[in-house]
């Protein structure tokens, strides 16, 4: 029970805490007090929040008129409803079985697009291609849109064909391209076409590749099954789209034991080119074969003849290939002599540097515009194969001579073109460590493989 005496000795003990013995405690003492009853004094004047069940309550209601049904179907009847369909180009299209597979039905479109200089672009039917069409429940084409590419340089526009109250009109706009790098690799099987339709590369990269390694590698006769490339180039996209593939940057082929490698690099105070790793250019004098795919029906030795049946030396080499195949010039120069020359039938000589000259015989015909004094840069289009002259099937007879003694081109040593300067080789250290970095990654295991002595 709570007595007098306990409630004043209570009191005291409260007093003598408050009050302390040093006036350090009493301070800390008065403090804490005061803290307390601010706070018991806040809670105590808070508002309490109002209850839900005593806030006003009002009605509202209003009428709202329904749309009649016949009127919305009446709306949609009088509205053109348009179809938005899109195909891509298959191989031997023309433009009615495109537009038929795009659900146009409209003569009178497809002449505008056969007479039209720009609607015409898009008949350029490329497998691959693009098309979209917007057309009525009718087939009447409301509006055609595709990609176009134009030229060796490649460049990309829209071409947008409309109905207007006049029939069609056609607009072409430049194409705003966004540019990816791709990295690919793939193994020889039985051709390198075949390996790079495998690793889904498009056909020109493919040609790239050759033409880079032609003067090392005969794609012909030197793959073999095994035989490894690496291959970094650029590809071009618009609206997410892939429009086509540009330049390789960057190539490496394991054939056989030997492995070669390139990489592009550009610099203002030089045109471009490939160069190896260590900044030697690649581009040599001479390219290894005048034809892109063939295979050699003769070489250079002595032989019977196939016409005359005497054994004489055969001075040149034979490459095997279908009439119309074309013929390049295998090294810079100018043009010496073009016409027909007894059993060489249509023929072509080159002189080049340094008492270099080369011949090209037995041509089913010259390109146009191929005269005596005429300058032709490597891997230049000259003529095409044919069966000319002396010749039992088509094939390209060629000579390498020098100082017009012939030579076996299969065997000569043609240096290279002249490496970078100090100058460029710094800047191209940097364009080659990146494609070292990307060949690592596409075959680690042969990141430290030797590359093979030019």
């Amino acid at each position: 029970m709570f007595t007098l005496n306990k409630f004043l000795s209570a009191s005291s003990a409260r007093k003598h805490l408050l009050i302390g013995s040093s006036r350090k405690t009493r301070i800390v003492s008065a403090s804490a007090l005061l803290l307390a009853l601010c706070a018991f004094g806040a809670a105590g004047v808070a508002p309490m929040a109002p209850d839900a069940e005593d806030l006003p309550v009002r009605a509202i209601s209003e009428e709202l008129e329904l749309p009649h049904l016949a009127e919305q179907i009446a709306a949609l009847d009088a509205a053109q409803t348009n179809y938005v369909s899109e195909e891509r180009v298959r191989s031997g299209d023309t433009l009615a079985t495109l537009l038929q597979r795009l659900g146009v039905d409209d003569a009178n479109a497809a002449s505008f697009i056969k007479s039209d200089p720009v609607a015409r672009s898009v008949m350029q039917l490329k497998p691959g291609k693009r098309v979209q069409a917007h057309v009525n429940a009718d087939g009447e084409l409301q509006q055609l849109s595709s990609v176009v590419i134009e030229g060796r340089n490649e460049s990309v526009s829209n071409v947008v064909i409309t109905r207007n109250e006049d029939g069609f009109k056609a607009e072409q706009t430049p194409g705003v391209m966004e540019k990816r790098i791709e990295m690919r690799s793939g193994v020889i099987r039985s051709s390198l076409f075949a390996a790079t339709d495998v690793a889904q590369i498009p056909d020109n990269i493919a040609t790239q590749i050759v033409d880079m390694f032609s003067t090392n590698i005969d794609f012909a006769s030197d793959l073999r099954r095994g035989d490894r490339f690496n291959v970094v180039y650029e590809t071009y996209w618009q609206n997410g789209e892939y429009v086509h593939a540009g330049r390789v940057l960057a190539g490496e082929f394991m054939n056989g034991s030997s492995v070669y490698q390139s990489v592009w690099f550009e610099d203002s105070a030089k045109s471009g080119g490939y160069y190896s790793f260590d900044g030697k250019s690649l581009k040599k004098a001479f390219l290894k074969s005048p034809l892109e795919f063939s295979r050699i029906s003769s070489g250079f030795s002595m032989r019977r003849h196939p016409i005359s049946g005497q054994w004489k030396a055969h001075k040149g080499v034979d490459f095997a290939a279908a009439t119309g195949t074309p013929i390049r010039a295998s090294g810079d120069g100018v043009i010496d002599f073009v016409g027909t020359q007894r059993g060489y039938g249509n023929v072509v000589t080159i002189k080049h540097w340094n008492n270099y000259s080369t011949l090209y015989a037995h041509m089913s015909r010259f390109v146009s515009g191929m005269r005596k004094g005429t300058k032709v840069s490597q891997g230049q289009v000259i003529g095409y194969v044919g069966s000319t002259g002396w010749a039992t099937g088509p094939h390209l007879h060629y000579e390498f001579r020098v100082n017009n003694v012939a030579r076996d081109p299969m065997s000569i040593d043609v240096p290279n073109a002249q490496p970078l300067n100090v100058a460029q080789m710094k800047k191209f250290r940097e364009v080659a460590s990146s494609m070292q970095h990307r060949f690592a990654l596409l075959t680690p295991e042969n990141a430290n493989m030797r590359v093979a002595a030019r």
